[in-house]
């Protein structure tokens, strides 16, 4: 035997002191391990308990919104249309004047899950728009003006009954982009009729700072779509100048106020960003340039939904007048492929950003 060492149940001295350290330092690096993930146990993104942002404002705070809604009704330079006309007497690029335009008023199913929950979204679509998209999805809805003709007062009458009948997790502004004033006064006036649930406001993001900044305090979610990123895309199927100069403005306005998607323990969104993204036939590399944005210039945290729902509608796919035969928009009249949903979703990933809304594989929330 070698002097100094000894044979213990088949190892020496040397293997046994060896493995004890060894698994001192496992022990050790475990026992470090269950105190970081203990630091994690709650989440930044949940919360205990949600109040409204509309239910802080003072009442010096409500007159100040009030008035100014009011001015910019008279004077209406809130989109980046800059219309400047008085909407109590004629109508801008929107064809809304004081009043809105409503097609339907229901709890919608159709939402993320987030949102919708059990009792669904409380939605409320404005007919008009300041876009003019030549693909849109809600084309009878946007393009045309169908609906009931509702003063803000008798809108906020319809928040409640969404609220109180339809039992909804929030109210949902589809396409508010042209009626921002008289959301605003319409919330005030729900406010004082009760209202408890939080706002949604669901955008093209073709919004100023300026009437982002009328909804501040009054807006819980923020639900852009960021649509295109080339200026020459946006010309031609948004018919809009400068569009994603203006989404990018808006989406960090709308980030400055409420931050990242937060949620409480029974998986509803209450406040934050949700950035959406419909991924268009033959524009992958637009999207790429969104996502990649977001990540860089928003926040990695960002919530971000890059949709697949796009289909020809509007105006894509019909004939061209006096051309026989020749479709309109031929290069989008198309679904779009794997790969295209692919490729910006890879590159969302690679960017950095990790909260993905995903279709639910379950029948309860996927978040």
């Amino acid at each position: 035997m070698v002097p100094g060492r000894f044979v213990a149940g088949g190892r020496s001295a040397t293997s046994w002191a060896t493995s004890r350290l060894v698994s001192r330092r496992t022990n050790a690096r475990r026992t470090e391990n269950v105190q970081r993930r203990s630091l994690h146990l709650a989440p930044p993104f949940l919360l205990d308990d949600y109040i409204p942002r509309y239910q802080l404002l003072s009442v010096q705070e409500e007159a100040k919104k009030r008035s100014a809604a009011y001015a910019h009704l008279s004077n209406c330079n809130l989109c980046p249309r800059l219309c400047s006309v008085n909407r109590f007497k004629e109508t801008g690029h929107c064809l809304i004047g004081s009043n809105v335009l409503v097609n339907v008023v229901a709890p919608h199913f159709g939402e993320e899950p987030c949102l919708q929950g059990h009792h669904g979204s409380g939605s409320v679509f404005f007919s008009g728009c300041n876009l003019r998209c030549v693909f849109c999805q809600n084309h009878d809805i946007a393009h045309q003006r169908n609906g009931m003709d509702l003063t803000p007062e008798e809108l906020a009458g319809w928040m409640m009954k969404l609220q109180q009948v339809g039992n909804v997790h929030n109210i949902n502004f589809v396409t508010p982009e042209h009626v921002v004033p008289q959301v605003a006064l319409a919330i005030l006036a729900a406010k004082e009729m009760g209202l408890k649930v939080p706002i949604v406001y669901n955008t093209s993001a073709f919004d100023s700072v300026e009437s982002l900044k009328l909804m501040e305090g009054l807006v819980d979610i923020y639900l852009p779509d960021f649509k295109v990123w080339k200026d020459s895309t946006s010309k031609r199927l948004l018919k809009a100048d400068n569009y994603a100069e203006h989404a990018r403005k808006s989406i960090q306005e709308m980030y400055r106020q409420v931050g990242d998607l937060c949620f409480t323990g029974d998986g509803i969104a209450k406040k934050g960003v949700l950035v959406r993204h419909l991924v268009m036939p033959g524009k992958e590399e637009e999207g790429i340039e969104i996502v990649r944005w977001l990540a860089g210039s928003v926040s990695r945290d960002t919530f971000v939904h890059i949709m697949e729902q796009y289909h020809p509608r509007a105006h894509v796919g019909k004939t061209k007048r006096g051309v026989s035969g020749e479709k309109r928009y031929a290069d989008i009249n198309r679904p779009v492929t794997d790969d295209e949903m692919g490729a910006v979703t890879k590159a969302a990933r690679d960017a950095g950003l990790w909260r993905l809304q995903e279709a639910a594989r379950h029948d309860g929330f996927n978040i």
